[in-house]
């Protein structure tokens, strides 16, 4: 097998025509194909089939996470449009759900298009809008001040002036539809600037379905970041730097998937939090006492590789080491990077979209069916399946 950090994105790759691409969700939501692939072998369903696929016994977990109206849009002086897409806070709180609660000015890491356009100027969207000014610039990124006088927190503005951030590709501006259309049935908690597609299928039908066949479910939050779209530009992986999104996972939940044998992720972001948590595990019980709990994205490969925990042993330590400090919940970060030559820990099915050609998310589909995801994108793209965010669903299983 090649080395991990020798893998290249570029051969892990296909043809997805533009029309393909689905620029709209379907209503109603559970009405998406879904392609079910189990020992070898293809099957075409409905999302809305799920409940009777699922194994028995089996732990169905989500990802709680809410997208925020992370896109500005603003006129400057000069009448030239600025985009703002705000990525993650960075004072005076760093922690998301205190960020949207900050009064009267805060500074954000933020994506700023046309940004040649914007110099000492300060910018606001419209009345009752924060004002915003460049603080400075970190290679790609730029850093915002967003300051106003109304006594009202910062994400109830930031829902006023911004729209729910659709990926670029979509090449449209967001509209009602997306509003609800682009939010989970279950989203939560207030901090994604992208939406874990996967689970946009889900309905209060399908939701009951599970429910009615015994199939418990747990949750656990990350919030998605930008980082999500963006593709892998280096010849190879070891010079791919992953993003870091933080995650909470509930101690019921971590609980929940030591008794369950078999762990079912809705969704590439609910597979990074769950084998996450194993190398959390792994690092208390080599460490005893870890200064941080930060999965590191090259920790699978190269962590102590001679000690092999099993997931019952590595989650029980996790959930003792939050017991002995009185923690209910978990918040850490990951920049876990799951790529061919990963061996999975935790999760042994995967619900997931049909994902962008080169992008990190594909090389985990790669890592999770082998060279089997040829195969299975092959037959999605011959059979008229939607990609992308908004595009039809898969059932993969190791």
């Amino acid at each position: 097998m090649i080395p991990v950090r020798s893998i290249r994105a570029a051969d892990y790759t296909y043809h997805l025509p533009a029309e393909r691409i689905a620029l709209h969700g379907l209503q109603p939501r559970d009405e998406a194909k879904m392609l079910c692939y189990r020992k070898g072998q293809l099957e075409e369903k409905r999302f809305y089939d799920l409940p009777e696929l699922v194994l028995p016994g089996s732990l169905l977990v989500f990802n709680e996470t809410r997208v925020i109206h992370a896109r500005i849009m603003v006129l400057n002086k000069n009448g030239a449009w600025i985009e703002v897409f705000l990525l993650e806070p960075v004072s005076p709180h760093p922690e998301m759900s205190l960020a949207l609660r900050q009064q009267g000015s805060c500074i954000w890491r933020c994506y700023v298009g046309n940004a040649k356009k914007w110099k000492d100027e300060i910018l606001v969207p419209k009345s009752g809008s924060p004002a915003m000014e460049l603080v400075s610039r970190d290679e790609a990124f730029y850093y915002v001040r967003f300051e106003w006088k109304e006594p009202v927190p910062f994400g109830a503005l930031l829902h006023s002036a911004g729209q729910i951030p659709l990926p670029p590709y979509m090449k449209r501006e967001a509209g009602q539809e997306d509003e609800t259309r682009y939010q989970t049935v279950f989203a939560r908690e207030e901090g994604s600037v992208a939406a874990p597609t996967a689970s946009l299928h889900f309905t209060e039908p399908v939701l009951d379905g599970l429910k009615a066949r015994h199939i418990e479910t747990a949750s656990v939050v990350l919030h998605v970041g930008a980082g999500t779209f963006t593709p892998v530009k280096t010849e190879t992986l070891g010079e791919h730097e992953m993003h870091e999104e933080k995650i909470s996972v509930p101690l019921v939940t971590i609980r929940k998937l030591i008794q369950h044998p078999h762990i079912i992720a809705a969704g590439t972001t609910s597979l990074r939090t769950l084998e996450s948590l194993y190398w959390m595990g792994k690092k208390i019980l080599l460490e005893k006492e870890p200064t941080d709990l930060v999965t590191d994205q090259w920790m699978p490969y190269d962590y102590h590789p001679e000690f092999t925990p099993t997931r019952e042993e590595s989650l029980q330590a996790l959930a003792g080491w939050m017991e002995r400090r009185g923690m209910e919940r978990l918040d850490a970060a990951t920049r876990l990077l799951i790529v061919p030559g990963y061996e999975f820990r935790v999760v042994n099915t995967l619900i997931t979209n049909f994902h962008q050609p080169g992008s990190t998310l594909l090389l985990l589909v790669a890592a999770f069916l082998g060279e089997a995801w040829k195969t299975v994108y092959d037959y999605a793209l011959t059979h008229e399946f939607r990609f992308l965010s908004y595009g039809d669903a898969s059932l993969l299983s190791r």
